[in-house]
């Protein structure tokens, strides 16, 4: 055996004792399932025995307690049969659907906790179809494997029968049986790699699926329906063409093993026949040996089926870890000290961070004093850094150089939950669950709210008059994206999960710019009222929200270019002064 199929033997083993470990929680389901398989094992050498006694001792003998012995034991080999592969079949697959519940939820657990470097690189179909699709493949697992050694059993069981009866016939049964090695090891690998293929495919086809329908505005917005079609055709006759391949391998390993079974058989018809023929051997005996030749190729093929799904539950497996042990892929961590103290400020300190592959950092040496109370707005061209800004405070990303500190500890001090619900976010894209309106204004609750607490923060937001005006009020449904809602009502209602959180620091971004003007005065107000009393980092891309700012920082290519009030601004920052005059026609 060359090292390269040794390497890969050892990782499908790795992967397989990985898979089972999945499965040990439910020992009691895996024993009855054991036990069903140990019982229906021998069940096929029984019925060839029931066979031999059928014919020679019934048909041939005429014997009535022979007939009533035989009667009684089909019936109740048959009942025995069925009851235990029932228990085996039901046992082994619930625990594979508890396995694969508890892969798929702590696959989700891992994503959940990885950090937003992770999301910027990844498709979302592509992981829809790691947690749905390839998860579901583990739980054929155990249960393959299962099978596969209850035809293993049934195969020893029924050679030694067979050489029992007559080991010259065994013989001749058994003289091709190791050519039946042949399909089991080289279709192992072919669909082994097509799996693969199949489950790269299926990702595919996710993924568009995914942009599709999430983005089917922009898709009839342009009137591209025909091109999107085209493309998810593609994907989807790719899909077709690999399953199609798979179907060959998996009928050619079958069938392959059926012509080995044809000549096995065929050669003890031949021999046994002839001694049949010269009264050497009764036709009870070869009827009996003929039958369990039948009863043993079955379970070889039924051996090589099991080694196919056993394949595809490796390929599943192999997919699933692969995220769950990148190891650049390492999960958000916070610090041990919890932020329950008083917000005093908010020190960015020579902070530089860039995106992977890119020419240039997003922000650089930047450096920024945020006190208690303060409003502090920054503004700049697109593309200046400013989302990044905003981004780095909760710690969605880490800057490669300098520091951010609150009242003077390091942000990875801080224990991520309690610091970031410390911080209060309003963002540009609005993000809403397929939940009720109630259920999102407190979404992230750290306690229960009543409902006047809701109705409160959703009149700080001036939200709660549509809100009576929607079918079943503050239970009625948004949708998904809460599609339903236009995005001035979206938005007060993230403004007023905001109010409810109570949060010391808002961050602020850009949660006016897509708005329309009557939209954009009545979510201000909603912000006026958000922002009382609390310390406020406003990213702005409309500088009429953010005049009255106790500080306006104005940020060109990752850095800061200058800060003060609106008006010393004015008169001498040029970025400052053509941002204004961009949005009011003239200088002042």
């Amino acid at each position: 055996m060359s090292e390269r199929t040794t390497s890969g033997f050892q990782h499908s083993l790795l992967l397989m004792k990985r898979s089972l470990g999945y499965f040990m929680p439910y020992k009691k389901r895996i024993f009855w399932g054991v036990v069903g398989m140990l019982i229906v094992a021998p069940c096929a050498a029984a019925t060839a025995w029931l066979v031999k006694l059928a014919v020679d001792d019934v048909l041939i003998n005429k014997d009535m307690q022979a007939l009533q012995l035989v009667t009684l034991g089909v019936i109740g080999l048959m009942t025995l049969k069925g009851v235990f592969r029932f228990i085996q079949v039901y046992y082994m697959n619930t625990a594979g659907l508890y396995a694969i519940n508890d892969v798929r939820k702590e696959l989700y657990h891992r994503i959940m906790y990885l950090p937003m470097s992770f999301f910027n690189d990844t498709q979302v179909g592509m992981l829809m179809s790691r947690i749905l699709n390839d998860v579901g493949l583990v739980r054929t697992s155990l249960p393959s494997l299962i099978m596969l050694i209850r035809e293993i059993f049934t195969v020893i069981g029924l050679t030694f029968y067979v050489f029992y009866l007559d080991w010259k016939l065994a013989f001749w049964g058994v003289l091709v049986m190791p050519l039946a090695l042949y399909p089991f090891i080289t279709f192992s690998k072919r669909l082994r790699k097509l799996a693969r293929k199949a489950q790269v495919s299926v990702s595919d086809v996710s993924v568009l699926l995914q942009e599709g329908l999430s983005g089917i505005k922009v898709i009839k917005g342009f009137a591209t329906e025909a091109k999107e079609s085209q493309r998810f055709d593609t994907e989807a006759l790719n899909y077709v063409d690999v399953s199609c391949k798979q179907i060959r391998a998996t009928e050619q390993s079958s069938r392959i093993m059926e012509i080995i079974g044809s000549f096995a058989a065929g050669l003890v018809l031949w021999y046994g026949g002839s001694r049949v023929i010269h009264g050497d051997l009764t036709s009870g005996a070869l009827l009996s040996f003929l039958t369990s030749l039948a009863l043993l190729y079955e379970p070889i093929k039924r051996i090589n089926a099991s080694n196919m799904d056993l394949q595809m539950a490796l390929t599943g497996a192999e997919r699933v870890f692969e995220i769950m042990d990148m190891a650049k892929l390492v999960s958000e961590k916070g610090g041990q000290l919890l932020f329950d103290e008083p917000f005093r400020e908010l020190a960015i300190e020579d902070v530089t961070f860039s995106y992977d592959n890119t020419p240039r950092p997003a922000i650089e040496s930047l450096s920024l004093l945020v006190r208690a109370g303060e409003r502090v707005a920054i503004v700049g061209p697109s593309g200046s850094g400013k989302s990044t800004l905003a981004n780095l405070l909760p710690r969605f990303f880490d800057p490669q150089k300098g520091r951010i500190t609150v009242n003077g500890r390091p942000l990875r001090d801080y224990d991520l939950k309690s610091l970031r619900r410390k911080m209060g976010m309003v963002a540009q894209d609005t993000f809403l669950f397929n939940a009720t309106v109630a259920e999102n204004i407190a979404y992230g609750a750290v306690r229960d709210y009543s409902q006047e607490e809701i109705e409160d923060a959703a009149k700080a937001a001036y939200a709660h008059e549509f809100i009576l005006e929607l079918p079943q009020g503050y239970q009625t449904l948004v949708g998904e994206r809460g599609v339903k809602l236009s995005g001035g009502q979206k938005q007060r209602l993230t403004i007023a999960r905001a109010i409810l959180k109570n949060p010391p620091l808002l961050i602020l971004d850009e949660a006016t710019s897509a708005l329309d003007t009557e939209s954009e005065r009545i979510v201000q107000l909603a912000l006026e009222n958000l922002m009382q009393s609390r310390t406020s980092v406003v990213i702005a891309h409309r500088l009429s929200t953010i005049l009255t700012a106790d500080v306006i920082v104005v940020m060109e290519n990752g850095r800061i270019v200058d800060q003060g009030p609106h008006a010393a601004l004015l008169a001498r920052c040029e970025i400052y002064q053509r941002l204004y005059e961009m949005q009011y026609g003239c200088a002042s």
